[in-house]
């Protein structure tokens, strides 16, 4: 691969152990230079990236700094993943909501979550995108880091950065697809597009065969089982296309129709797809990972298995875009007329293939004017909460607050700004 790779945010360690590796599976010479600025998140992914390198003895160099200026020259690519406040923070996004009535299985993308973490997130991709452009101009630019539209487009409004945005979730609904109607997921074609945890499939071929009509004989009647994501199978139901990446996502940006987190029998965040769970596995998981890197034992074999996940395209991606192969990937980037019936210059979720010249986005057809009216005021959320986020403005985030539509009234919006404020102000300077 020859590459040298600058990961951002390398104290995401799950990523860090599965980008490495993919690395060290596909045998290549590459340099990997870790970043983090939190110095014992960085100092535990560095501990198991060369002993993960070292015991397969894998050509790949590994370097740590706390300052990404230090390591950003001649990086071919840049791979960003970092959360502003981690964990804890993330925290404070769905539990303050809750106070008010407001369930959120995830939090970080729409609802007062996404756009509490917006805030916290874009100035800081911003300033990541400054010095890739100062110092690596040259770089793929690689973002992870949700809310992703919101994130990919202050990054390009602020800076121009050709930020290319990445999230394994319709990838990962694709193989579910396939799986239901029997294929192989490598077989499959696709036709979809919206924003990222809302991206609608309209087409499904395999070895040019048609099997969308396949998919909607699944669809089943209103009162029977779906076969998974009984939300989304009913969307499917109403609206002719088929929504990624699940209820779990899904569910939060039709908040009105489940008032009080009502979903069925159980509450969103609560009993579906519990928030806790979420954070506890997190944390269970990186403990694990910080005792297997800084203790004196050698790693797992389970280390080098390849394992899915958010990393799990982006060597492939590369590897595509160096060998000019035409492959077919989902990815976030502004919408030059691929996707005719969503805005212009909005960051949009849909197919891209990869050249010499970099992803090139795939025409799409127009989505059914009902699925369009489903994200018509979501781009223009993305614009508020962003403006908001790099002006420091309060009236901008309540804005948002009120678009998005999880808020009963403007009360409760103008409320819930404050008190998100307040509690995340260590990561808002420019709220100060």
């Amino acid at each position: 691969m020859g590459e040298r790779v600058v990961h951002i945010g390398a104290g995401s360690a799950v990523f860090t152990r599965g980008l490495l590796a993919d690395m060290i599976l596909r045998g290549d010479e590459a340099e990997l230079a870790l970043v983090d600025t939190d110095t014992h998140a960085l100092r535990v992914a560095a501990g198991l990236a060369r002993k993960m390198v070292e015991s397969r003895d894998a050509p790949i160099t590994v370097t740590a700094s706390e300052d990404r200026r230090e390591v950003l020259s001649d990086a071919t690519a840049v791979i960003c993943t970092i959360g502003v406040g981690g964990r804890r923070a993330w925290e404070r996004d769905v539990f303050i909501p809750r106070r008010y009535g407001i369930y959120q299985p995830v939090g970080d993308t729409v609802m007062p979550g996404g756009a509490s973490r917006a805030l916290r997130m874009v100035p800081a991709m911003v300033e990541i995108a400054t010095d890739v452009l100062d110092l690596a101009p040259d770089a793929l630019l690689f973002n992870y880091g949700n809310p992703m539209s919101a994130v990919c487009r202050g990054m390009r409004k602020a800076t121009g950065a050709p930020v290319v945005g990445l999230c394994h979730g319709v990838h990962h609904v694709l193989a579910q697809l396939a799986g239901l109607l029997g294929l192989d997921r490598d077989s499959m074609g696709w036709d979809a597009s919206g924003i990222n945890h809302l991206t609608w499939f309209t087409g499904l071929w395999s070895e040019g065969r048609d099997v969308w009509p396949d998919l909607r004989s699944l669809i089943p009647s209103p009162g029977q089982p779906a076969p998974c994501d009984p939300f989304c199978w009913d969307l499917f139901r109403l609206f002719g296309a088929y929504p990624a990446v699940g209820d779990r996502h899904v569910s939060e940006f039709f908040a009105p129709l489940f008032p009080g987190g009502k979903y069925g029998d159980a509450v969103l965040g609560v009993d579906a797809f519990s928030f806790e769970g979420t954070i506890e596995h997190g944390d269970r998981a990186y403990a694990a990972m910080e005792a297997d890197a800084l203790g004196p034992g050698a790693l797992p074999d389970e280390y080098w298995r390849r394992i899915g996940g958010e990393h799990e395209q982006v060597l492939d991606i590369i590897d595509a875009i160096r060998r000019d192969t035409g492959q077919r990937f989902s990815v976030n980037l502004p919408n030059g007329g691929q996707a005719p019936n969503l805005p212009l210059g909005a960051v949009v979720e849909s197919p891209a293939i990869a050249t010499g010249g970099g992803l090139r986005p795939v025409a799409q057809p127009p989505l059914p004017e009902g699925v369009a009216g489903t994200l018509a005021t979501r781009f223009q959320w993305v614009e508020t909460v962003v403006e908001a986020a790099l002006e420091g403005s309060r009236s901008k985030f309540v804005q948002a607050l009120i678009l998005d539509g999880a808020c009963p009234s403007v009360r409760v919006a103008e409320q819930l700004a404050d008190e998100l404020l307040q509690a995340q102000a260590e990561f808002l300077p420019r709220f100060a």
